[in-house]
């Protein structure tokens, strides 16, 4: 073992002789910080949470009684499932119409021949890198019945609240997969396309042939992405609707289900164990999504080298 390495031995017995794996000192320098930080603020607050779901207030184990309110029957049953429900229509929203028009937007600014496709990008980009304060301010005032472009009271109506909201989101973040959609695109080799269009194939044959086949890793990737952002969303809906989540809760997602239930709200009380059980619930269905898509999308994906 050498001065500058650090061993970590993992004995395999293949053919009688023992591999050893090492880790240079350097790598473990480079990636200490980093493991530390996600530790800190990522691994600690979350065992944290599951730990104090299973007490009281009072700091009494109580086992699952906690986690058994969200369920029919308990206090928190139906701001828990319309939280939820509310949160994968917000969620929908991203899947069906982000994702799909972000794909569109790249696909038509890899087209040869096209002029300026950098201020595009540039400009469709933008909005993702502005607060969601200014964004939540500019599009109240373009919906506003006084002053707005709509008579409508769009944010006003339960039925038209969380639509609105997921579009102003939508409008915000779609840069981010036009951007990622874009970087795959021009990654295709353009000879492999030539060669298809040599053959005769048309451009629809030749994007749900070849282009598309190509982009499912990447589609997959986004999809969940977007499936954790969203079910961690709080910021637009707090900034335009407040921790109330109005009209009626209508635009309450678990988000800030768990902000009033942890820190309290007007008349309701903040609650650590009920936060950390509306925690643990969030995290539980993250989990379950992202195991849908380890098991159930990603095994099943061809994934080629170009």
């Amino acid at each position: 073992m050498t001065q500058k390495t650090v061993t970590e031995t993992v004995e395999t017995k293949t053919g009688g002789s023992a591999k050893r794996w090492r880790i240079p000192r350097h790598v473990i320098v480079f990636l200490a910080p980093a493991v530390i930080i996600y530790t800190l603020f990522m691994v600690y607050p979350l065992i944290d949470s599951l730990r104090l779901s299973l007490y009281s207030d009072e700091g009494l184990f109580v086992g699952l009684d906690n986690i058994r309110e969200l369920f029919p029957g308990g206090n928190l049953s139906s701001s828990f499932w319309n939280a939820l429900r509310n949160n994968f229509v917000f969620f929908a929203f991203h899947f069906f119409v982000q994702n799909p028009v972000g794909l569109l937007i790249a696909v038509l600014l890899t087209q040869p021949g096209l002029r300026g496709r950098g201020v595009y990008r540039t400009l469709i980009f933008g909005p993702t890198l502005l607060s969601v304060v200014i964004v939540g301010f500019i599009w109240q005032l373009i919906l506003s019945p006084l002053w707005g472009l709509v008579e409508t009271p769009l944010l006003g109506k339960t039925a038209t609240a969380l639509p609105t909201l997921s579009l102003m989101s939508v409008w915000q973040y779609i840069g981010i997969p036009m951007m990622f959609f874009y970087a795959t695109l021009v990654g295709i080799p353009e000879d492999l396309l030539e060669a298809a269009r040599v053959d005769g194939a048309t451009g629809w044959k030749i994007f749900w042939k070849i282009t598309f086949p190509l982009l499912l890793p990447m589609i997959g990737i986004i999809s969940i992405i977007t499936y954790i952002a969203n079910l961690n969303a709080f910021d637009l809906i707090y900034s335009v609707q407040g921790a109330l989540a109005g009209p009626e809760f209508s635009t309450d997602i678990m988000g800030t289900l768990f902000y009033r239930s942890f820190f309290g709200q007007q008349l309701q009380i903040g609650s650590t164990a009920v936060g950390a059980t509306v925690a643990t619930a969030m995290f539980v269905v993250i989990l379950i999504g992202v195991l849908v898509y380890l098991f159930g999308f990603q095994r099943r994906v061809t994934t080629y080298e170009l």
